[in-house]
């Protein structure tokens, strides 16, 4: 049995949905009943499409991004991860709801990710937590400088 990629599985709703809303979901009281509208789809299609695309992998977040200390505290932290163990730290990594993403890097941290928190205290019980649990150092790497990164991009849907 062939598996049919994930891109080819997407039809020009979902597409679109990804594509005009990646960066920017309405400041609403009813967020998903403003993009339904502009889609043409109800709130409930909207939050439907948004459950399986985050299901299939094709989402991994959907939620507000903040300015560095201007809510809370975050961090960008780094682990070198022992390449036999890097999907079972990753999948560990990701499971805590104060991850905003992670990511592989080829270097000896291999394994990055950014956490975010209501404090330093809770940032750091956080960031200790998943070094013990996962048997090995955490890096700590807070912010000295700020950059505005745009990270939204045009998707291809080759």
């Amino acid at each position: 049995m062939t598996t049919v990629p994930l891109t080819k599985r997407l039809d020009p709703l979902d597409r679109r949905l990804l594509d005009e809303f990646q960066a920017g979901i309405p400041l609403a009281p009813r967020p998903f009943a403003r993009m339904g509208e502009h889609l043409g789809l109800s709130e409930a299609e909207v939050i439907a499409r948004l459950q399986r695309l985050t299901e299939a992998g094709a989402v991994s977040r959907v939620g507000p991004v903040f300015r560095p200390k201007q809510v809370g505290a975050s961090t960008l932290a780094a682990m070198a991860v022992p390449p036999e163990r890097l999907t079972e730290v990753a999948a560990l990594v990701s499971a805590y709801p104060e991850v905003n993403h992670n990511y592989e890097r080829e270097h000896a941290f291999n394994l990055w990710f950014v956490l975010t928190a209501p404090d330093q205290a809770s940032l750091e019980q956080v960031r200790d937590e998943i070094g013990r649990r996962a048997g090995l150092p955490v890096l700590d790497l807070p912010m000295l400088a700020e950059y505005h990164i745009d990270l939204g991009f045009p998707l291809q849907w080759t």
